[in-house]
């Protein structure tokens, strides 16, 4: 079988070697006494049209004497003649003629071969001759048992003499050396063992070592592995070839440093995690530390200063995760160069500092890339954190164990990776501007406080998103409402940031007036619905409406007076109901579309709850996440409630504490609500016949019922409010009048009637008989109003009890 299958022309015999040219003998006369195939081969002439005749007959031309005179020398001669072959073709031929010294019958032996042939020989022979002496590769042969046995000119140039290494293993050669290739053997011996086992070469190996011309630096080669066998194919050892590819290698790693700088580098919105990002970046393949100064501005989102001496009031970054972060003091006097880079906004070279970076004054000396501060670095480079013409820092790249000064290449791409960390900083910076006013304004716009209630006792919880996926739109609210009820309201812009915040206090404060309408669940939904479709159409398109980020709302009214509680969601979770026994359930109402769409209508339900009852509102923060489904957040926070006689604070507490670990992908707000009946003997109804002499009736009962209350003090007050209210609608409804007293943390004066239409205050004139009711029920209460029922309307006033 042929060893070189795919190189069949590769034959490096030569053309005038024995056993492929064209060989002929000569008698003394000059004519062919012998005849070989292999000239019959190269001419075409069979033995028997030479044999006998004379040689000068195979010249194209006629320079037969000069033929005689080469036959007739007394040692070897070589020259080009030109041959008649058979078929009359003209071949130019090197010839070689070699006189025997016992002429007989032979007399000349002449070797012929085709010229062509002979000086493509030479080049390859030159070729070879290249390889071994000017060739940039290195070529290193071995034996079967991986010693080294010749190496060309290249190699000797590497190894300061390939002569002390000829018989000795190739571990000998660069000892501290190692592949830094993938998907091959890690080890050289096992990789030469290999080839010589499968004759497969191994090419392309990434082999990383110090040259012993050059113990200094690193160098990297390009090495390929090839068996080398005989005639017969036995292997007779192998042969390396290596090319120093130090400088391309490192211009790809720099490359590749750009390209996971571009991916890493102000991903994070945090300026301290970006300075930890440009350190992790070049640390090690462009510096063996990284030191990152900003000022404090800056880390806490502010502008950077101005006019302020360069390099004075500094912190160093320290730290690669949020619970290691720290910062040190540190400044630099006027002529150190960090100063000097910092005022001309130029990297500056240090090749050899008198003294550490940053070790003036008060600064502690920078630490070595293990933190052990052990080796000095004798190669420094400052470069400003420059980014739309303010310069927010300064970046420090220092060398101790890499021996190679930072080179031209290296300063520009430490300008590059200064460059994205100023611009990661910089966003990071106006993000965390961004969010902490956010922050204050989401917690500007939320309850500080809620009002105390006989109705309800509350605990409410709200825990904000991590801050890289910004401020979001929670909210929640208690709003008194008449008759001792409660309004109770929690929801959510979906979305985070300012705008979302934005919304959400506004959309807040929407309920809130609504809510003091009187209004039930479903309609203040409705209505609410109608005011952000209505908000969102002339911004549709800008990605800022509030159906663009999309809103959810709960809203429920608590009669402490009933024990009914009626609410509405516009696609928000409905609440977890818990009773007096500890048994939990989700409530059955079906939540209605989010607000803004204004496809269908909200509907009420509603539900007796015992006293002492717990409902717990929440958005989806508090039973959803990306590790866990809402069904399983559910179960959690069901599980908490179980333990329904702690106090409130201490359930929100467990509910909080039974979170998932790890950042907050959305806001968390949790409103836990303790349900609470008025004792009967502070409630008296009493149902009049439309009749005026049935106003008399009505406040003689509400002055006994004062008297019962222990509250005579508000006799007369009472009175002249139940009078007036009582007149009202008698005068101006049909039907029976309720008149109901509640004694709460003030004295509620309600009287319903059937009529729908609202009394409304008005300034009378000197001479009008009346028109001065309302106007004297306004003066004596705190507040006053009316609100609509399915049956008609009730107007109410409230008392303050001294």
């Amino acid at each position: 079988m042929d060893r070189f299958p795919n190189a069949a022309n590769v034959d490096f015999h030569s053309p005038l070697d024995l056993s492929k040219a064209a060989a002929a003998v000569l008698d003394a006369d000059g004519r062919i006494s012998g005849w070989g195939s292999s000239a019959q081969r190269l001419l075409g002439h069979p033995p028997e049209d030479v044999l006998g005749q004379s040689a000068a007959r195979l010249l194209a031309a006629t320079p037969g004497q000069r033929l005689s005179a080469l036959c007739k020398a007394r040692k070897p001669r070589s020259t080009v003649l030109d041959l008649c072959c058979r078929d009359g073709r003209v071949l130019r031929a090197a010839v070689t003629i070699s006189p025997l010294v016992n002429q007989g019958a032979a007399a000349t032996v002449v070797v012929a071969a085709d010229l062509e042939a002979l000086r493509g020989w030479e080049a390859q022979l030159a070729m070879l001759q290249g390889l071994a002496t000017e060739s940039h590769v290195g070529l290193t042969i071995f034996d079967t048992d991986k010693r080294v046995v010749w190496g060309n000119v290249s190699t000797d140039l590497e190894l300061a003499g390939i002569a002390q290494y000829i018989g000795r293993p190739a571990a000998d050669l660069f000892p501290e050396g190692a592949f830094i290739s993938r998907h091959h053997p890690p080890d050289e011996d096992q990789v030469m063992e290999h080839v010589l086992a499968t004759g497969e070469p191994i090419m392309g190996m990434h082999y990383r070592g110090r040259a012993p011309v050059d113990p200094v630096r690193e160098h990297v080669w390009s090495c390929s592995y090839h068996r080398l066998v005989d005639a017969r194919g036995e292997p007779l050892g192998l042969f390396e070839e290596s090319l120093d590819i130090t400088d391309r290698y490192r211009a790809q790693e720099r490359l590749s440093l750009l390209v996971r700088a571009g991916k890493r580098i102000g991903a994070s919105l945090d300026v301290r995690r970006t300075a930890a990002e440009l350190a992790d970046v070049a640390v090690p393949q462009l510096a063996d530390e990284v030191l990152v100064d900003l000022p404090p501005a800056v880390i806490e989102g502010r502008q950077p200063p101005t006019g302020s001496a360069p390099g004075h009031n500094l912190l160093r970054m320290h730290g690669r995760t949020p619970e290691d972060f720290r910062t040190t003091p540190v400044s630099y006097p006027p002529s150190s160069p960090q100063a000097l880079s910092l005022t001309t906004s130029r990297l500056v070279v240090e090749a050899a500092p008198p003294e550490a970076p940053g070790r003036t004054g008060s600064a502690a000396p920078p630490e070595a890339p293990g933190g052990t501060g052990s080796a000095a670095p004798h190669s420094c480079l400052f470069v400003p954190l420059l980014t739309r013409g303010a310069v927010l820092g300064l970046a420090t790249f220092l060398r101790s164990s890499n021996p190679d000064p930072f080179g031209p290449e290296e300063q520009t791409l430490a300008m590059e990776l200064a460059e994205r960390a100023a611009v990661g900083i910089d966003n990071a910076r106006r993000y965390t501007s961004q969010h902490a006013a956010a922050l204050v304004l989401q917690r500007s716009l939320l309850p500080q406080h809620l009002p105390e209630q006989s109705a309800v006792d509350v605990a409410y919880r709200y825990l904000p998103a991590d801050s890289r996926v910004g401020v979001g739109g929670d909210w929640f609210d208690l709003i008194p409402l008449s008759g001792a009820r409660v309004g109770l309201t929690v929801g959510d812009v979906v979305g985070h940031g300012v705008h979302a915040a934005a919304t959400m206090g506004r959309l807040r404060a929407t309920v809130r007036t609504l809510a003091l309408l009187d209004l039930d669940p479903a309609e203040l939904l409705t209505r609410l619905d109608g005011l952000v479709a209505q908000d969102s159409e002339p911004r549709a398109d800008d990605g800022l409406s509030d159906e663009g980020l999309g809103v959810t709302c709960l809203y429920a009214i608590y009669n402490p007076v009933s024990g009914r509680c009626v609410w509405a969601s516009a696609g928000h979770p409905p609440p977890l109901v818990a009773d007096a026994s500890g048994a939990v359930a989700l409530s059955a109402l079906a939540p209605g579309p989010p607000l803004g769409l204004a496809t269908l209508p909200y509907e009420n339900v509603e539900l007796s709850l015992s006293n002492g009852s717990i409902v717990a509102f929440f958005t989806d923060g508090v039973v959803e996440d990306r590790r866990t489904d809402i069904d399983t957040g559910i179960d959690r926070l069901a599980h908490v409630l179980t333990w329904q006689r702690s106090p409130l604070e201490e359930l929100c507490d467990r509910a909080l504490s039974a979170l998932p670990p790890g950042p907050q992908a959305d806001d968390a707000t949790l409103l836990l609500v303790r349900t609470r009946r008025l004792d009967a003997d502070h409630v008296a109804d009493l149902e009049l016949p439309s009749d005026p002499a049935m106003v008399a009736h009505a406040r003689a009962v509400a002055e006994r019922q004062l008297e019962t209350w222990g509250l005579p003090e508000l006799s007369f007050t009472a009175a002249l409010v139940v009078s007036e209210l009582v007149t009202n609608s008698i005068r101006y409804a049909n039907g029976p009048v309720m008149l109901r007293l509640i004694r709460d943390r003030s004295l509620l004066c309600e009287v319903s009637d059937h009529a729908h239409t609202a009394p409304h205050l008005r300034r009378a004139r000197r001479d009008d008989e009346g028109g001065r009711g309302l106007f004297l029920v306004a003066q004596m209460s705190q507040r006053w109003g009316t609100r609509y029922t399915s049956s008609g309307k009730t107007i109410w006033a409230e008392l303050a009890i001294p």
